[in-house]
């Protein structure tokens, strides 16, 4: 049955209420006959009559009394809804679900949300730090983070661009001074390096040469993890030389605990995406934790890029 089961119900409603077809008429700014015409359906609809009418007044039969009342409920239910819907677009409100990097989510994104959370007491934030790739719809994510280039990605996710991850070549003051500052890709070959491994594989360092050719160097190490902080903590110990993003030792690189080398030589920059499910009505916590994360980001990504080689 296609029939709109709400056709004729504004019109019942207010008939009652205004006590005739002419009143609820001038009030619903319709004609008379328009307003008998659409309860008409309606009693033909529903297979009973509403109205007991006569030349001079109309009253509700048992069934159209019962019916009011049902009806009276279900349009305050659906004001209700709609007041709820424009109280969200005024104030953000529900359930949030945001999933980053581990180590970025914690140290860049989180603080950010939790700024969000606290100026509006109905969101309610959920995170999920991971390092791989979430499906959004079947982990009912609603914003992800995702570093590199998005091959792949479906046709209704919607990406934007928050910035580029840095890397930069660093070490400890110590360190350069016991074993010297190499300036060039070539001079690595004598210095020890603190490496990331993902698993079992050891990751590479793509480094540009004097003239400005991409290279792949594996440094000469003893030491290797899979977390970020550690290798800082190694290197800011005079273990060696690491391969790090700038938001993560952009303070350190400023205060001199670690020294940024070779800049030119750094490597590639890393595209940094917010990605979400395309839609028509996008919810308005979605939409201002997009503006938020958009606005604060990149100058969070940008934080240490302007190190300068000791």
């Amino acid at each position: 049955m296609t029939t709109d089961r709400l056709t004729g119900i504004s019109a019942f409603v207010q008939a009652v209420e205004a006590g005739s077809f002419a009143l609820a008429a001038e009030r619903l700014h319709l004609t008379r006959s328009a307003v008998g015409k659409s309860i008409a359906r309606l009693e033909e609809r529903l297979g009973t009559r509403l109205f007991l009418r006569t030349t001079r007044r109309q009253t509700l039969t048992t069934d159209g009394q019962a019916f009011y009342d049902h009806c009276v409920r279900a349009l305050a239910e659906l004001d209700a809804g709609a007041a709820a819907l424009s109280a969200a677009r005024l104030s953000p409100q529900g359930r949030l679900h945001v999933s980053a990097p581990v180590l970025f989510g914690r140290l860049c994104v989180a603080p950010v949300l939790l700024e969000l959370a606290a100026r509006y007491p109905k969101l309610e934030l959920q995170m999920s730090l991971t390092d791989r790739v979430v499906d959004l719809v079947d982990e009912n994510v609603d914003l992800v983070l995702r570093s590199g280039t998005l091959h792949n990605a479906p046709a209704d996710l919607v990406a934007r661009k928050l910035g580029e991850q840095t890397m930069r070549l660093c070490a400890s003051p110590d360190y350069l001074a016991r074993h010297g500052t190499p300036r060039t890709v070539a001079e690595l070959d004598g210095h020890h390096g603190v490496l990331y491994t993902a698993g079992r594989r050891d990751v590479a360092w793509p480094l540009a040469d004097q003239t400005g050719s991409m290279r792949t160097v594996t440094m000469k190490h003893r030491l290797r993890f899979d977390d970020l902080e550690t290798i800082v903590a190694a290197v800011k110990a005079g273990a060696g030389i690491a391969r790090l993003p700038c938001w993560l030792i952009g303070n350190d690189l400023r205060q001199g605990s670690l020294v940024a080398i070779m800049p030119e030589a750094s490597g590639p920059r890393i595209d940094v995406h917010l990605a979400w499910r395309r839609t028509r009505h996008l919810p308005s916590r979605v939409r201002i934790a997009i503006d938020v994360l958009a606005a604060r980001l990149p100058e969070v990504l940008a934080v240490g890029t302007d190190s300068k080689p000791d």
